[in-house]
């Protein structure tokens, strides 16, 4: 009776056992089922989240890729200066006005915010007229509207044999110049050197100037002694801060100094009403400005001085052999290496390009035509040094018979 007691307890104990086990893991695959059903439920939100994060994403790439530069004056030229082709962001069509208050003709997504604008803003009567030395820039309010295939905001283009606008866009509003700064800084350079073989030591000064601005610069070496021609072409060429800063100290003593040669030169030229420089290099500063007109007649009076159109017209140079270069340094003027195998209806004889991210990509540039006439344009607000190019291209192909 005990035994069959104790087998009769055994057997209910393992029974029991046996519903336990089964109804764990009846509950383990009810949990499991429930998971699979909140999982179904939640799968299309998911893949939506997921759908989203990846556009987000993808966005973000694409405005990284086609993101304004933010450098500092003049590194855009020296990043496009070893660049063959052209690669220009895509465009997009809008109406009305852009962030700066001016009319927006619908060429760059890169709209710079109104408060970068500073002197922008400010623009002067389309019937001012310039005189210097008996020359007079008149027809401001007759001149053309600038092709459509200009994308630059800013525009003109003059006759400089009689002073005629034949084209503008804004023409008398006033911009930040960027590097084109420095064809004043040539041309005041070029009235007052007397010895092109004379030396400059570079010394820490400059390079750290160059350094700490990052800006494009001819690359001498610290300690190193260069020929005052040498500074003169590094200046334009390569749009060297380092070697006009350089030549600034030659000539007056210091880059204050220079600056003030600059801005009487400005007075000379009739210009100091509208232009007024702060540097000799043409880094921003909310003082350091002029009209495109401005910088035109300034371009004017740089082709009349020979010692500066010769550095203007240069394409390639290299620099005296030194200890610290022996091969010297070649440099080049990629703007009239790029617009050479272009239409203009004749030949860009001087050029220089600028860029601060206050006023674009922008350049001046001097052309004789096929018929012997003379023509300078100046563009601002471009997108790239290559749409800056392109816009001179059609301005000349436009005009310039």
């Amino acid at each position: 009776m005990d035994n069959t007691e104790d087998e009769i307890l055994d057997r209910y104990e393992s029974e029991a056992e046996m519903r336990f086990d089964r109804e764990s893991r009846l509950q383990a695959m009810r949990l499991a089922k429930e998971r699979q059903l909140r999982l179904r439920r939640l799968m299309p939100y998911l893949i939506a989240v997921s759908a989203a994060v990846v556009a987000v994403i993808i966005v973000a790439v694409v405005i990284y890729i086609h993101r304004p530069a933010s450098v500092s004056p003049e590194s855009a030229e020296a990043v496009e200066a070893f660049t063959d082709e052209p690669v220009e962001p895509e465009q997009t069509e809008t109406d009305g006005e852009d962030s700066s208050g001016n009319e927006n003709t619908g060429e760059s997504e890169e709209t710079l915010p109104d408060a970068e604008y500073g002197p922008y803003a400010e623009d002067y009567s389309e019937e001012r007229d310039l005189f210097f030395s008996g020359y007079e820039v008149s027809g401001m309010a007759e001149a053309a509207a600038v092709p459509e295939e200009v994308m630059s905001t800013y525009a003109v283009l003059i006759n400089a044999d009689d002073g005629t606008v034949l084209a503008s866009r804004d023409g008398n509003t006033r911009i930040y110049p960027a590097s084109m700064t420095k064809i004043l800084t040539v041309l005041v350079a070029a009235e007052h050197v007397t010895d092109l073989d004379d030396q400059f030591l570079i010394d820490i000064s400059i390079t750290d100037f160059a350094y700490s601005h990052d800006c494009s610069a001819v690359g001498f070496a610290l300690g190193e002694k260069v020929t005052v021609r040498d500074l003169m072409y590094g200046t334009i060429l390569p749009s060297g801060a380092d070697a006009a800063l350089a030549l600034a100290e030659y000539v007056a003593g210091s880059e204050e100094r220079f600056v003030e040669l600059m801005n009487d030169k400005l007075e000379e030229l009739g210009l100091s009403d509208t232009a007024h420089f702060t540097n000799c290099v043409g880094i921003y500063d909310d003082d350091h400005y002029c009209t495109l007109t401005d910088m035109a007649m300034i371009m004017k009076a740089a082709v009349e001085n020979d010692l500066a159109k010769e550095i203007m017209s240069a394409h390639i140079y290299t620099t005296s052999c030194t200890d610290e270069h022996p091969e010297g340094i070649e440099i080049s003027n990629w703007f009239l290496r790029r617009i050479e195998d272009k239409d203009t209806h004749g030949e860009v004889i001087c050029a220089k390009t600028g860029f601060v991210k206050e006023s674009g990509c922008c350049g001046a540039s001097y052309q004789i035509s096929n018929e012997g006439k003379r023509y300078i344009c100046v563009t601002a607000d471009a997108w790239s040094s290559w749409r800056c190019i392109y816009d001179h291209v059609a301005l000349y192909d436009g005009f310039s018979f």
